[in-house]
This record gives C-alpha cells, sequence and structure tokens, in this order.
C-alpha cells in the first residue's frame, strides 16, 4: 500500500555527485557505496543510474550484493562486511565478489574455500575500533593469506577513519600514519577514504589510496559537520512530498497536536500534510523544524503524528488544499532538517518507509 507523499529521484544529480568525488580525487578508482538500499534511494536504481560510471560497488553483506548480482549488475562488487558463514566465501568466489576479511572467525571458511576471488581485501583497525585487525598484524596476515588460492588475483588493503568529517582532527593524521606504516612493504590496493575524508581532501595526502569510498556525498548531504550538501556543489537525490490535506484557521491560544505542545499567539492558518512518523519523518522533530510551501520556508508546529503532521501557513495565505510541501530535498537540504531533529541526514535518508510512492522527475 502507498500514501499519497512521494520520493522524488534525480539520476542526474546521484551522476553530478559521483563526478564531484572524481574530481576530488581525479588519480583514484571509486567504488560507489549503496549499501543500505543506496542510503534509502534504492540500491538497484542507484547501481543502474551508476552503471558505467562508477569503477565498483560497495555493499554491507552478501544478501545486498546478492540482490545486485540476480539484478543483472555485472560490475566489481565489494562485500565491506564479508562472508559471516564458511559457505559465504563459496558464494563471494562464484559469483565475482570481492569480500572484506576483518576478523578471526573468518578465517577458517576462507581455509576451506578452493576457487580464487576477483580480489581479496584484509581491513586494519586504525582506531575506528569497529571491524579490523590490528595494523601489527598485516605482515602477518599477508604472508598467511597471500599463498591462498583465494588471493591469487590480489590482496589488497583498506581502512575506516572515524572523525574525517573534522578535517583537523588529529585522530586523522594517527590513523593514516598507522595505516602507511602497517602497509607501506606490502603489495596490493589500498582504500581508506570515505566521503568525508574525499570532501575534506585527505586523499592528497602523502599516503595515497588506489580506491576512494564515497557514500553519503553520492546522494547530496555534505558528510562534512556544519555544512550543507550545496554548499560543496552536492545535488540532492531524493526530494520528499507531501500533500496539504487540510487547511484551518486558529485563534490566539489554540494549541496543535499530542500534547498541546504549541499554542498559537496570534491569528494563524495551519496546514495539515500527509507525512509522519511511521512515513520516516523524525518524530522528533520539535516546533520550528523547516518544510517548503511555494518554495518558501514553514516552520513545523506541534508534535509530529503517525501519519500527519502541521505547519504554520501564515506567510503563504495563498496555500490550498492539494498543494505539495517539500519536508526535504531540493531547495530544503535534508542537513537543515537533521540538524533541528538532533540527527544526521543519513538517518533520515536511510528511515523513509515504504509507504511513500516513487517517482522520477
Amino acid at each position: 500500500m502507498r500514501r499519497a507523499a512521494r520520493i522524488q529521484r534525480n539520476a542526474g544529480a546521484l551522476r553530478h555527485n559521483l563526478s564531484r568525488a572524481r574530481a576530488l580525487a581525479p588519480e583514484q578508482r571509486v567504488w560507489a557505496v549503496i549499501k543500505a538500499d543506496a542510503y534509502g534511494h534504492g540500491m538497484e536504481w542507484a547501481a543502474a543510474q551508476m552503471d558505467g560510471f562508477a569503477d565498483g560497488f560497495a555493499v554491507s553483506c552478501i544478501e545486498e550484493a546478492m540482490v545486485l548480482r540476480g539484478g543483472g549488475v555485472r560490475a566489481p562488487i565489494l562485500v565491506l562486511q564479508g562472508p559471516r558463514e564458511a559457505s559465504e566465501w563459496q558464494v563471494c568466489a562464484r559469483h565475482g565478489l570481492q569480500p572484506v576479511l576483518h576478523e578471526e572467525a573468518q578465517l577458517p571458511g576462507l581455509a576451506r574455500l578452493r576457487g580464487a576471488l576477483p580480489g581479496l581485501w584484509i581491513k586494519l583497525d586504525t582506531g575506528m575500533h569497529r571491524l579490523g585487525f590490528a595494523p601489527l598484524k598485516a605482515q602477518i596476515l599477508f604472508e598467511q593469506v597471500q599463498r591462498h588460492p583465494a588471493a591469487r588475483n590480489g590482496l589488497h588493503w583498506l581502512t575506516h577513519l572515524a572523525c574525517a568529517d573534522q578535517p583537523g582532527h588529529p585522530q586523522n593524521r594517527a590513523q593514516l600514519e598507522q595505516f602507511a606504516y602497517a602497509v607501506s612493504e606490502l603489495p596490493g590496493q589500498r582504500s581508506f577514504a570515505n566521503s568525508a575524508a574525499v570532501m575534506s581532501g585527505l586523499t592528497t595526502a602523502a599516503l595515497r589510496g588506489e580506491w576512494i569510498r564515497p557514500g553519503i556525498m553520492l546522494y547530496g548531504p555534505s558528510p562534512l559537520l556544519g555544512e550543507d550538501g550545496p554548499e560543496r556543489d552536492l545535488r540532492p537525490v531524493m526530494t520528499v512530498t507531501a500533500p496539504l490535506i487540510a487547511v484551518k484557521n486558529l485563534e490566539p491560544g489554540a494549541h496543535v497536536g499530542y500534547g498541546a505542545t504549541w499554542t498559537a499567539t496570534r491569528p494563524t492558518q495551519v496546514g495539515v500534510v500527509a507525512i509522519g512518523y511511521a512515513d520516516g519523518y523524525p518524530r522528533h522533530a520539535p516546533s520550528g523544524t523547516p518544510v517548503l510551501v511555494h518554495g518558501q520556508e514553514c516552520p513545523l508546529v506541534g508534535r509530529v503524528s503517525m501519519d500527519m503532521l502541521e505547519v504554520d501557513l501564515t506567510g503563504v495565505p495563498h496555500a490550498r488544499v492539494g498543494d505539495w510541501v517539500t519536508l526535504w530535498g531540493e531547495g530544503l537540504p535534508v542537513e537543515r532538517v537533521a540538524r533541528s531533529a538532533g540527527t544526521i541526514g543519513y538517518e533520515l535518508l536511510t528511515r523513509v518507509a515504504g509507504r511513500l510512492q516513487i517517482a522520477e522527475p
């Protein structure tokens, strides 16, 4: 069942943002990160739009990779969390996937694999302390794995930066130095730059990776703290809109929404918009969070309901039932809504529910 609210996707914006990533790291190849259903945009759709433009796609798990292969995607695929079970190593070999080895528990399954992989990546934990081996184990791992038939086509190295969204943070230098030291004498390709590292210029450091891994920037938001995508010439790929389904004129003292948390202090025209937290709009967005009506910003008033929210239309007196309201996207960066709601754009993009219609411009 689909609601009247809709997601409009802009393929041209997606390819533009990919070109921005390439321009910022012109000598490097691109793993376009399309995990989490392409950050809420539709993984198969995003892969189709970037096919032939990206050098490969990065997903979180085998299941996502198999959706792509089942949909006819033949480009290289990097599986960031790698195989969880021994049988998944054989799946990687059979379907030409490049898995990431990041945990001792994966080694027995790799040892039983007899086929060759198109590429095998080892993740080093240089300070994120999430996934990856200690950098001091790089040489030992290389000696252990490089003789295996699975590594016949190349054994490569990657890490993940914890603070790249803050370009001046000392953790960035510390992690890059650890990574560089660990792999300096080892063959294979390198990858360390996510969207934030690409945008903040860390790819121009002395340590150069052969692959970048842009994710959020492909979809329009800036990965850097306090910035909006348009400031970096990034274009929103997703615009979320919903119709006005009622318009009411309130007198001073009238309350709006559950808990009566907002009270009119003057004669106020209020519009009811057909979208709510069941559709992925943040329930905790406070009064004052902006939306666009006829291209003009209007503030949210009262609590967000399951299927509806209300906005102050006093500044747009010509608004009528049936008009479309932009919740975020073209003209209203998702980062602004996220900051108002005390979260990040990533969460809003990935939480938009399946009840919304999908439309192409």
